[in-house]
């Protein structure tokens, strides 16, 4: 079903029925504004990935901008980056590999002891990564 809002309804049905919508179509300005909400709703925006699709390419990149307030420390969050490969792995019809990507995300996570401090974590970026790696791999991870 296609439904028309506003701008400014649909990110309060964004807040207040997060499960309502599959696919947001909008302008670029409202999109951006419409993504941040989303992934602040969600849980922040250090694991939420972005996919822009057109009909000929597709880029993919995380939703969270540079950070310039953390850059350089190693405390960044690489979440959404890797998620976002993930989502770039579906669109190439890697489907197993995007899974089993996710799934390594996920396991981190409900494991919560190689997590960035956004999330409550006090690892490096690059702990993070590898863990996240080694998930992946099927590797026990390293302390």
């Amino acid at each position: 079903m296609i439904e028309h809002f506003h701008v400014d309804d649909a990110a309060r049905r964004l807040v207040r029925f997060p499960r309502s919508m599959d696919v947001v179509l909008c302008m670029n300005l409202y999109a951006d504004v419409l993504s941040d909400l989303g992934a602040e709703t969600a849980g922040g925006l250090g694991p939420a990935p972005s996919g822009c699709y057109g009909d000929r390419w597709a880029y993919f990149e995380s939703v969270h901008g540079s950070a310039p307030d953390i850059a350089g420390r190693g405390i960044a969050n690489p979440t959404a980056t890797i998620r976002s490969a993930a989502l770039m792995l579906a669109h190439m019809g890697l489907t197993q590999e995007a899974d089993r990507l996710e799934a390594a995300v996920a396991r981190v996570y409900r494991e919560g002891k190689t997590l960035t401090p956004d999330q409550g974590g006090t690892a490096t970026t690059r702990d993070m990564a590898r863990a996240i790696l080694a998930t992946y791999r099927g590797q026990a991870v390293k302390a």
